[in-house]
């Protein structure tokens, strides 16, 4: 038996529960993992809102950290070999939110020495979705971007990735989280009125292309105002106004995100494990805490990722 947190029905976060469930032993092609750590993303609670009836109990938690507790019958892992007490992390699963979980053994990758639990937990979701809107929008070395949101979990990704490949970055945030860009190798610039003109002082040669967020009707209207070609504006929380306006959308569920985000995850933890990318952890609660958890991963403010610890 294995704590897990499900819900029943889709609704707030009071339809979800913490049970304890039996965790099947793994088959050919699948292992069991000891979660050590459980990271939280904006998706998470998200998809409680409205999701699929068919994914009911929905298992919530996409990403988790931990060591191998058994191995199905000629079974490697993502990343290659796999033996009982490796660390490893996983990424596109579902029920992180648990004490052990089995799950393909095609989505668990080993864990470098270098990272701690909490923040493997937290690596993929964002690095592969800050990977993949560098890559729709094409961004080569020596361009100048504008990341929407660039404090934010997966704004950082961004910089760091974007500093890799080259890119200079203009990142909107608030003036409370300046240094938080800048650490990471960005532009501060304050979003509110007048982030056109600021945006424009601080490239007047022009915007190459932009990359939302947050979803603000704000960040839609300047990134297309700023970058002549709406191909190479993106966003993952604006769905409303891209057949309207032309530009790009891509989010997990999508088969040529999920395809995208699958083949990305092993270099990002190479670029982990070599310190190239970071991720800042806010602080860990208690699996039992989970609500209280994304009470605060949903004030959309945390400072950082958040991690459960069984």
């Amino acid at each position: 038996m294995s704590a897990q947190w499900l819900a029943r029905r889709f609704g707030d976060l009071d339809a979800l529960e913490l049970v304890d469930s039996d965790v099947p032993a793994p088959g050919a092609g699948e292992v069991t993992i000891e979660v050590r750590a459980a990271g939280m993303n904006p998706a998470d609670w998200k998809y409680m809102r409205n999701g699929d009836a068919q994914d009911l109990p929905y298992r919530i938690g996409y990403e988790v950290a931990g060591v191998l507790t058994a191995v199905g019958p000629d079974t490697e892992i993502g990343s290659g070999g796999g033996a009982l007490g490796d660390e490893v992390l996983a990424f596109r699963i579902r029920g992180g939110y648990s004490a052990r979980v089995t799950v393909p053994a095609k989505d668990v990758f080993a864990k470098p020495a270098e990272l701690g639990f909490p923040e493997a937990a937290n690596l993929l979701l964002v690095g592969t979705t800050a990977a993949e809107m560098l890559d729709v929008t094409r961004v080569s070395p020596g361009e100048t971007i504008l990341v929407h949101g660039a404090s934010g979990a997966t704004g950082v990704s961004v910089l760091q990735q974007a500093r890799l490949i080259g890119a200079r970055v203009i990142g909107t945030a608030s003036e409370t989280n300046f240094d938080v860009v800048r650490r990471f190798g960005g532009e501060p610039v304050r979003y509110g009125d007048g982030l056109q003109e600021r945006v424009q002082a601080l490239a007047p040669d022009g915007v190459h292309a932009a990359l939302d967020t947050v979803g603000t009707a704000e960040a839609i209207d300047v990134s297309v105002a700023l970058v002549d070609d709406r191909s190479r504006i993106v966003s993952i929380a604006a769905f409303g106004r891209a057949e309207e306006l032309g530009y790009r959308i891509i989010a997990g569920r999508m088969p040529a995100s999920a395809r995208f985000r699958d083949a990305a995850r092993a270099r990002l933890i190479e670029m982990a494990g070599r310190g190239e990318l970071v991720v800042p952890l806010a602080r860990t609660y208690p699996l039992a805490e989970a609500i209280d958890a994304l009470e605060l991963l949903r004030s959309e403010h945390p400072g950082g990722k958040l991690a459960l610890i069984p």
